[in-house]
């Protein structure tokens, strides 16, 4: 079969849904291209778990085109529920599980023209970098495949850079947006704490946001101005931006302050393939006019970890009881809410699920977790959360004297998929993690937006991003300096080595 639409990969989603909106090509066709795609990609891939290909075809035969991205198709992460779609987490315990209600995040994206495909690959409750959960298995790098797409947005990453889709649904709670779209060569923004709503709550809100990866800078931007606003009684609310995200990105910033580092934290000087990374982006920006200086926040960088690691542990556990919380409610069950609080009733369903499903319903890693959550006291993870404010106060007042620090995305460049093995000692894998991972966690405990720009890529290959941390609320400043960074270094027509297209 040849391609149903040729064009399709080369324009982003701005251009996909001007093409609809003039009548040149019809939501079917671009979902038909999609599908297509998923079709002869994604068994290489493994980005895309889950179809809804026959609702896409309806809504696409009735997409009218005035929306901002009419037609244009789109993934939603397997962490994030839509009505009536599974809803997996990840997770063997959670494999047949569905979802009853749809988060406000994705009933924007509706709104906005976008068709959902279906979901994609996330690792168990999104706690790593990496892709490779054992219920659905592990996501590949289409620029490497025995290389990681990266975590926990791997699936949307993949999917993005292999030209399944535009720009995907994406989420971050410790760089999970950013450490995908750095390891498979995307534009990643991770917007300021609260300017995209997480309804219905989450216990992650103080970290976490939900996004997207996508191709191009304008796309993020005019996405976030569809879905960037603050439903009444959020926790955190933003001020708006003083004009759309859009005019931002089409147009270049003043010279700029900028301060940079390639030593994470600690001190320690990262992969030489991340310092060139940066060295190179340094270049670049001296040549645009920008002011540029080596200078990082003087943070004490172990306590810092210790203290995001103390607040991680709470995830795995937190979730868990969240979405039993939500069964017992859907079947009317009153013993549930009784023990949800007893760390006791997890290992006591997980024995029984482990005969059902023929393997142990949680990963190594979230048992680590959960177990050293269950060991922390309440003041020492009121001690942890008053750290890592500490830290967000250091951070904000060093931005005080620049528009924006710049860092690697990663501290090493993406992994070979098995590297980053649940088998290993916690304290050693907690190691690895903190080297691979170093600079993308601060921004989302001090809520500030940053972004990965897809600037180099290694002599294998490989892309490596680059790190910038904005003040707060001001993706705006971001947002003009990757649009002109895109501008002068383009990368959209970079394309990883995925399968020709077959001719039958």
């Amino acid at each position: 079969m040849a391609d149903p639409f040729p064009e399709y990969e080369t324009n982003d989603a701005t251009a996909l849904a001007a093409l609809v909106r003039a009548g040149q090509v019809t939501a079917s066709e671009l979902v038909e291209a999609a599908a297509t795609r998923i079709e002869r990609r994604n068994p290489a891939l493994n980005a895309v778990i889950s179809l809804r290909l026959a609702a896409a075809r309806r809504e696409a035969a009735t997409r009218s085109g005035d929306a901002p991205f009419a037609g244009v198709p789109f993934l939603i992460k397997d962490l994030t529920p839509e009505a009536g779609e599974p809803l997996t987490l990840g997770s063997v315990f959670f494999r047949n599980y569905r979802a009853d209600v749809t988060a406000e995040v994705v009933l924007r994206f509706r709104r906005t023209g976008l068709i959902s495909l279906g979901r994609t690959n996330t690792p168990e409750f999104g706690l790593l970098p990496t892709t490779e959960p054992t219920l659905h298995g592990p996501t590949r790098n289409p620029w490497a495949l025995d290389h990681s797409a990266g975590g926990s947005s791997g699936g949307a990453a993949a999917a993005v850079a292999a030209g399944i889709v535009p720009m995907a649904h994406a989420s971050d709670g410790g760089g999970s947006i950013r450490i995908p779209a750095s390891a498979c060569g995307l534009f990643g923004m991770k917007p300021t704490r609260g300017r995209v709503p997480l309804a219905p709550p989450s216990p992650s809100d103080f970290v976490s946001t939900s996004f997207c990866v996508s191709r191009s800078v304008r796309d993020s931007a005019a996405l976030l101005d569809a879905v960037g606003v603050p439903v009444p009684g959020a926790r955190y609310a933003p001020s708006p931006p003083r004009s759309p995200f859009r005019q931002h990105a089409a147009a270049d910033p003043p010279p700029l302050r900028v301060a940079f580092t390639v030593h994470d934290f600690t001190g320690e000087r990262v992969h030489p393939d991340c310092v060139a990374a940066v060295s190179n982006t340094v270049v670049l920006l001296e040549a645009l006019g920008h002011q540029v200086e080596e200078a990082r926040p003087r943070l004490d960088g172990d306590a810092m970890a210790d203290a995001f690691l103390a607040w991680w542990k709470a995830m795995p556990q937190a979730g868990f009881l969240q979405i039993l919380d939500e069964v017992e409610k859907r079947t009317g069950g009153k013993a549930m809410r009784r023990i949800l609080g007893d760390f006791r009733t997890m290992k006591a369903l997980a024995r029984i699920d482990r005969r059902r499903a023929g393997m142990d319903p949680f990963e190594p890693f979230t048992w680590a977790l959960v177990e050293r959550a269950n060991e922390l006291t309440p003041g020492e993870l009121l001690l942890a959360t008053t750290a890592l404010q500490e830290a967000s106060y250091t951070l904000g007042e060093f931005l005080g004297g620049y528009d924006v620090l710049l860092t690697p995305t990663l501290g090493e460049p993406p992994k070979p998929l098995g590297e980053i093995d649940q088998s290993k000692d916690f304290d050693e894998l907690e190691t690895q993690l903190g080297r691979y991972v170093p600079f993308t966690p601060i921004a989302n405990f001090s809520g500030f937006p940053a972004m990965s720009v897809p600037l180099a890529w290694n002599d294998a290959g490989l892309p490596i991003g680059s790190h910038f941390i904005g003040r707060d609320g001001d993706e705006a400043t971001l947002f003009q300096l990757a649009g002109q960074l895109e501008r002068a270094q383009p990368w959209a027509d970079r394309r990883p080595p995925v399968p020709a297209w077959p001719q039958r």
